[in-house]
Order: structure tokens, then C-alpha cells, then sequence
């Protein structure tokens, strides 16, 4: 099995770079493989909690490293809750890529284990009859502080759902759960992992100089 790893996000930040500076980035230091994937951007403001600044993947499998370099930038420039990521906030940047294995069809929408399981939901609006998914990774819910229920809630709004939530409803939505690994870099380890591999730090053009 394939587990996330420190290449797979040191690939995704050369990745970001290279775009900024019209380039094209460096061939990645990890085996090629076909998972589905998942790449996370967070922010770091006045030494706060990292917020989320994008994150977009694919439930189906994917080549790895083609995979990667897509989502890369999907999530820093087009998740549509966000402006797209700028060269300037790049220093403040944490980046968390997960690998999603153990797809399992969960039997009812509370079997599923809080901090170890994602959740995929579908299920069909009663307002007008369109079908209705999402998805929440692993991390998601520990993180919110929330119970299995609010969990699923917060899902069906993020489908697009804006109807009632009932339990019956509730008892409609069929439940995929799966695990991933994953592994966060900040843009600091970065930089020192690229000045330790390839001899000098990354540069980005059009960004002011941070602290490198």
C-alpha cells in the first residue's frame, strides 16, 4: 500500500512555485502508483491556527503524479470558496496531501468512527429530486469538534442541500467511509528540504522576498 509522504508534498509546493515562475517544476522523488487523492492548503495569519485556504481531490483513482500536480493547483487556485492562493502568501503556506484507501459501503449514517473515517455522502434532495453528494476527509470532523450527526448535516449543506434535515432523511443518505494517510509540510520545511537536496533555496518571481 502507497501511504503519503514528505515527496508527495514537497512535489505539490514545486509544483505551486514552478507556476508562479512560468516553469516547469522539478520531476518528483516518489514511486508512481493510482489512488484517489486529496491536496489541502492551509494558511498560517499572525501565528494562528492554520485555516483552510483550499482543498479539492478526486474520489477515484488517480495517477500519482499527474494526480497531484492537477490538484496542486486546483486547490490553491479554483476552489470556488476562495480566491486564488498568491505567490506572496506562499511562505505562509502549509500543504497536506492524503492518500484514501478502504473504501467501505457503512450500513446506516452513524457507523462510522469520528478521526478515523471520511465520509462520502449521496443521497436524492426531496425538494426537487436532484442527486446530492459530498465529502468530508478523515481529519474534517475531529478538527470541527463535532458529533457523527452534525457531521452528516454539515455534509448535506455542503452538497448544496438548503431543504430541511429530518431524520428520515437522515436515514435516506447512503454512507461510504474510507481512511486515508496523509503528511503536512509547511513552506519553512520546505524550503530547508529543497536547500538540503538540491543545494540552494527555491526562488519565486513576482513574490517579495520573505524570510528565506
Amino acid at each position: 500500500m502507497v501511504a503519503a509522504n514528505r515527496e508527495m508534498v514537497v512535489f505539490c509546493f514545486d509544483t505551486l512555485v514552478s507556476h508562479y515562475n512560468s516553469e516547469d517544476a522539478p520531476p518528483p522523488a516518489f514511486d508512481e502508483g493510482q489512488h484517489p487523492l486529496f491536496v489541502t492548503w492551509k494558511k498560517v495569519v499572525n501565528g494562528g491556527e492554520p485555516r483552510l485556504r483550499g482543498c479539492i481531490g478526486t474520489l477515484e483513482a488517480r495517477w500519482l503524479i499527474n494526480g497531484f500536480k492537477d490538484y496542486a493547483l486546483n486547490s490553491a487556485l479554483r476552489d470556488r470558496r476562495f480566491p486564488p492562493i498568491q505567490a506572496k502568501e506562499l511562505p505562509s503556506l502549509e500543504c497536506t496531501v492524503s492518500i484514501l484507501t478502504d473504501y467501505e459501503t457503512a450500513n446506516h449514517y452513524l457507523d462510522w468512527e469520528v478521526g478515523k473515517h471520511g465520509l462520502i455522502i449521496e443521497f436524492t434532495d426531496p425538494d426537487n429530486n436532484t442527486k446530492r453528494n459530498a465529502t468530508y476527509l478523515p481529519e474534517v470532523a475531529a478538527h470541527e469538534g463535532w458529533t457523527k450527526t452534525e457531521a452528516i448535516d454539515s455534509l448535506m449543506r455542503k452538497s448544496g442541500y438548503n431543504g430541511t434535515i429530518t431524520e428520515s432523511l437522515r436515514k435516506r443518505v447512503r454512507l461510504t467511509r474510507y481512511q486515508s494517510t496523509l503528511f503536512t509540510m509547511n513552506y519553512s520545511e520546505y524550503v530547508a528540504y529543497v536547500k538540503a537536496t538540491r543545494g540552494a533555496a527555491p526562488s519565486i518571481d513576482g513574490a517579495k522576498p520573505g524570510n528565506h
